[in-house]
């Protein structure tokens, strides 16, 4: 049985559907297009775009994707034939009204809210983008490094607070995506639910 997932727009594009795990909350309001996938315990929060039309969106467990955030790729091109898919690992959160574009986030990085990762840039684990940062294409922010500023760049390593502070972070978003998954659940099973 399909899960209900009341108010979003999951549309087929080019030949590739969205493959959403059963357990991963989707808002709505959520746009997700074409080549995306979602893994367990995930959540996309209200109003975000994930448009997988030109290359793909690959989204891992437990990674939330918070409000007004967009994610998108890009397709090939003489220079970069693979163009730039967005593979975002696991235990990774986006702050709200993020950029996503053409990149890579490994596990349990963290992106600031109202920050930008733009093609060929790559957060590593446990590396931080400070909210309002823009990351320029083709950077790196290190393993447990902040980078800050627009263009970001390096302002110091992290320490094992800050590291666990941020998994906190993603930990009690898994829990409020089953709180909002279970509300709009008990909408839809008096009737009331919007779909």
């Amino acid at each position: 049985m399909a899960i209900a997932r009341p108010g979003t727009t999951i549309l087929p594009f080019a030949g590739k559907t969205p493959r959403i795990d059963d357990s991963a909350f989707i808002a709505p309001g959520v746009r997700i297009i074409g080549d995306v996938e979602i893994g367990p315990d995930s959540s996309i929060w209200y109003n975000c775009v994930l448009r997988g039309d030109v290359n793909r969106i690959v989204i891992g467990a437990r990674t939330n994707i918070q409000d007004g955030t967009v994610v998108h790729c890009d397709g090939p091109d003489g220079r970069h034939p693979g163009g730039y898919p967005t593979l975002i690992g696991d235990d990774v959160l986006i702050g709200h009204l993020a950029m996503i574009h053409g990149c890579t986030l490994a596990d349990r990085a963290f992106v600031g809210l109202s920050a930008t990762v733009m093609n060929g840039c790559t957060v590593e684990s446990d590396g931080m983008l400070a909210a309002n940062a823009m990351l320029s294409p083709g950077k790196t922010v290190g393993s447990r490094q902040l980078w800050i500023g627009s263009p970001a760049k390096y302002a110091r390593d992290l320490n094992d607070a800050a590291v666990a502070e941020i998994q906190g972070g993603v930990a009690r978003y898994v829990e409020n995506g089953r709180a909002h998954f279970a509300a709009l659940a008990a909408l839809e099973g008096d009737g009331t639910g919007q779909g």
